[in-house]
Order: C-alpha cells, then structure tokens, then sequence
C-alpha cells in the first residue's frame, strides 16, 4: 500500500500533508479502504426480462486498489453498459461523487445477456452501498429496477409487472421500483412496493429502514371488463352474424369477403364482446405481455377486455411476429387470448401471411436469434377481411370494372395453406336502406350471444376435460376421430363431396370440426348431417372465388 498513511491514521506530519496534497488518489485509498473496509463489496438484486418471465440478476460491486476507472461485466447488452456514465453522472449531481479508484460492476450470471434499461438504478445502489452511504442489509432481499437521469431521478421502466410477479414467487421481501411503475407493481396485493422518485430519497429510506408509511398503497385497482362497443349496434348480415357466433363458440378462424362499406371492420371490433370473460390468470398473462412492451396504461393497469389488434397491411414480418436482436413480442402476442383483424387481406405481402401457419396451429411462435431463444404465447382468432376484386364489387358485374385476369391475380394473393388453416369464410352483403334505419333493440346485444357462447364453451371443456385442448377449433386428426364420428348418412355424403370437389384432408378436418361446434350450439350429442350442411356452406365462399385443391 503506497502513500503516507498507516492503519488508523489520516495524516503524518507535514510530510504526510505534502504527499496528501501531491497525491490525492493515495488520500482516496487510505480513506475508503482503512476506514471503510467493511464497505467495499456489495451486492443488489434486480431482474431482466426473457421472454414472458423474468430473471433475478445479482449486481455486484467491488472498490478496490488499482488506476481509477470503472468497469462493467457479465454479458451486457449496449444500454447495460451505458448505465456507467449515467450513474457516475447521477451520483455525482445526487451528492455522492465516485472516487478515483478502480471500480468493478458484475451482473450475474454471466451467461445471460442483460438488456433493457431498469439496471441502473440498482447498479448505482450496490455502488452507494460498497461505499458506506445506504446499507446493505437494508436492500436484502428486496428486487430494485429502474432507470436513472443524469440529474438523479429515477425514471419508469418495461416489464415491471414480470418483475413483480417473479419476486412473489421467489419469495423476496418486496420491490422498489420507479413511482411511476408503482401501481403497475402493485397489482400483487401481497407484495409490499416502495416507489422511490431519486437516488437520494431510495439513501434516506434505506436509512430509515423503509417504514410501513413509505410502502405504495393503491386504492385498488379494477377488475371489471367494459367494452365501448356492442353486437347489437350491427344491423342487418344475419349470416355474419352467425359466423361469428359459430367461430367464437369453437374458437374458429375467420373471414369475410364482400364489397366496401358492409360492415366487415365494424363486425371485427365487436368479435371480442361476445367471447366469455377473462379469469384473473388471463388478465394477468396478458398485463404481462403488454408490459413487457410498455403499452400499459398508466390510469388503467389490469387488461380486462380480450385484445384486438388491427396492424397495417404494410406491417412487416418482425411487427407481426415479433423479434429484434433480442426478441420482443409482435402483433400476434398482442392478441393472444384475443383477436388478431387482418383489414385488406390480400394487401399484405406473402411473406408476411405465411409467417402466421405455425402460430395458427401451435398457439404459440418460437423466435430464434444469436442471443436468444424465446417463446411467447400467441392463442388468438384470426379474423380476416378483404375484397373479393380490385374495385370490391364483383361478382357484382353491373358495378365490377375489373378484368378476369385482374381478379383471378388479386384474389390469389392468399396462399391456399393459409386458407386451408381458416375454417369459416363468409360472404357479406351490402345493407339496404331498411336494415341501416332499422331501430335499435331488434338485434341481439353481446350479451345475449356472449351467454350462448359461454354455454358452448362449457360443453367442450367438460368433453375434454384431461386432454391438452379446450376447445373444438383446437382439435387435431386423432382426437378428431375419438370426438367427432360421423354417422352412416353423413359419412357417405361427405364422401361424395371429398371427391367431387378433390378437398383436401386438412380442409375436410376443418367442416368436420365446425359442424361439431354448431352441434354443441344445439346442445346435440352427435354431428347430423344438418350441421355438415351448414358447415359446408362456410366453405362455400372458398369454393366460389379459388379452385378447391
């Protein structure tokens, strides 16, 4: 140990006074490791977001001898490690300076890749704790996020709520997080919070102990679903309305065709009013999801209504499916437990429809990337819309200008494997004068579908109660031959139709597994051949515009 000092001792004589003077880092080392010996290693912990789940991360920080610099480890992404000049800045304007000594920062475990900006705040409290100025045994066990500003406030952060959610499992004391994610935090009732606003409020607190009176009490936050839009506002379409209650009953795909203006977008919206209620684990997957993006509402945490996500059809593949350097959930995790509303279907590029085959038959997407491998859920409906032609109004040929060859391109835009994956397809018809003026009341609300719609839900849960699927959209070949016999009449008949239009077994699957759905509407047993018939005429859309393979 070089320098003029001895153990206990801050100065020697006037010669000590000289060399303090002339080497001021010697003074820092004498100081901070003599006096303060016990503070020179700290650890805080924190989490980062993986996926859907999040990670507990240890911070370690160690003072030590060696040239003045401060080093950040443990496989960090590149905001990670510009947390050390926002720290060193935000200590220094907080009152804390960082003395010139060599400073090392690890984030562990190393094999982890850090990303996302809530490391600072807890980088900059294992700092202040190796150097005496908080506890450390005032943050055990407690998770710190946040991110920090030059000035020392501390600023919100994305995927709290995994955070949060992750500490109660764990089984760690609490969370202190930014103020503004508080509420966020706090959805877990049983998990104490501390919001805290600056460097300097997290010192005092730690100081304090943090008491009962520093802990972050909501007034609780509301679990009631409210849509702003209602079935009943539909007027007119009974076949579409129809389909719709038959694709939501049996958690079906769907889509419809017809000319502008005939209330496929409108019907779309309202899709989400007539499926059944979330449960308390659902709102709370999908609060997770949409935190993991920083889409929550700041007045309105909880996602109690089922989500519907409309993107562009300019979307690209990575909006849609999701990914980045680090994946990140896309449009189709958005909707999961929702509906996903393609508008102008055929004006999405081909390569971006394709990328929804696995996600419609997994109910899941699997990114892979260099730094990561991530699963996100993406259980949804599919609801699609387009038109038939260029101009929207064939086969209308009084209004259509557009040439056969012009149409026949357009409609083909749709590859038939993606078609092949969608079980209902619905011709909509212009409304007429008396169906857009007919009085409010004469339609069903969402809230008379909704209770028939739940009743169908019950029958299939019970009749699959011990298998991996719920519903009748989910069902696979050989399940489809345990659930789903067809009887002599329907068998021959639907053999007849197999080879007179050369459908494919993928397609032949799907009438069958909707003519259980309208079965279970009845409250039927067994499939007749009445619910194939109607089963079929979903298909028969499919049939009028592309060749049947």
């Amino acid at each position: 140990m070089g320098g003029p000092f001895k153990k206990g001792m801050l100065f020697t004589g006037t010669r000590g006074i000289l060399d303090t003077i002339l080497h001021p880092i010697s003074f820092y080392r004498t100081f901070f490791l003599y006096q303060r010996e016990n503070y020179l290693y700290s650890v805080i912990t924190t989490a980062i977001n993986y996926g859907m789940n999040a990670l507990p991360i240890h911070v370690e920080a160690d003072i030590g001898e060696g040239l003045p610099c401060f080093d950040m480890v443990g496989f960090l992404a590149s905001e990670v490690r510009e947390a050390r000049e926002r720290v060193r800045t935000a200590l220094k304007n907080s009152g804390y300076p960082i003395p010139p000594m060599h400073i090392t920062v690890n984030l562990t475990p190393a094999n982890i890749r850090k990303s996302g900006n809530g490391c600072d705040l807890p980088v900059a409290a294992a700092i202040l704790s190796a150097l005496g100025h908080i506890s450390e045994k005032a943050l055990l066990d407690y998770v710190v996020l946040g991110e920090i500003g030059l000035n020392g406030s501390i600023l919100p952060v994305n995927g709290v709520l995994s955070a949060a959610m992750m500490a109660q499992k764990e089984g760690y004391r609490g969370v202190i997080v930014p103020r503004k994610n508080a509420k966020e935090a706090s959805i877990l009732s049983d998990l104490p919070v501390i919001p805290v606003s600056t460097i300097r409020e997290l010192a005092k607190l730690c100081e304090q102990g943090f008491p009962e009176s520093c802990l972050y009490h909501d007034s609780g936050e509301s679990w009631e679903t409210n849509y702003d839009v209602d079935f009943d506002e539909i007027h007119g379409q009974p076949m579409l309305r129809r389909a719709c209650e038959i694709a939501v009953s049996g958690m079906h795909n769907l889509l419809m065709i017809g000319p502008p203006g005939s209330g496929k977008s409108m019907t779309a919206k309202r899709i989400p009013t007539i499926l059944p209620e979330l449960n308390r684990e659902e709102k709370l997957e999908i609060s997770q999801i949409y935190s993991l993006c920083g889409l929550l509402d700041a007045e309105r945490i909880i996602k109690n209504e089922r989500p519907f996500r409309c993107p562009h059809h300019s979307a690209t593949i990575q909006a849609l499916a999701g990914g980045g350097k680090y994946p990140r959930p896309g449009e189709i995790s958005l909707a999961h437990r929702g509906v996903l509303f393609l508008d102008e279907l055929t004006e999405f590029r081909k390569g971006t429809l394709e990328v929804l085959r696995e996600p419609l038959e997994e109910k899941r997407i699997h990114l892979s990337r260099l730094e990561a491998s991530i699963t996100y859920p993406a259980d949804f409906i599919l609801v699609a819309s387009c038109n038939a032609c260029p101009c929207g109004y064939f086969p209308d040929m009084r209004r259509c200008s557009c040439s056969p060859q012009a149409i026949h391109q357009y409609i083909n835009r749709i590859s038939q494997a993606l078609l092949e994956r969608i079980d209902l397809c619905v011709e909509t018809q212009e409304l007429t004068f008396s169906d857009m003026h007919s009085k409010k009341g004469q339609e069903e609300s969402s809230d008379t579908i909704r209770e028939r719609v739940e009743r169908a839900h019950r029958i299939q849960q019970e009749r699959y109660r011990g298998q991996d699927i719920c519903f009748n959209g989910q069902l696979t070949g050989r399940e489809l031959e345990a659930f789903c016999p067809l009887d002599e009449e329907s068998s021959g008949k639907m053999e007849e139709i197999y080879e007179e239009y050369g459908l494919s077994a993928r397609t032949f699957c799907k009438i069958v597994k909707v003519a259980r759905t309208i079965a279970d509407m009845e409250g039927a047993s067994d499939i007749r051949w009445r619910h194939l018939e109607e089963a079929l005429c979903y298909r028969s859309p499919n049939k009028k515009y592309w060749r049947w393979r």
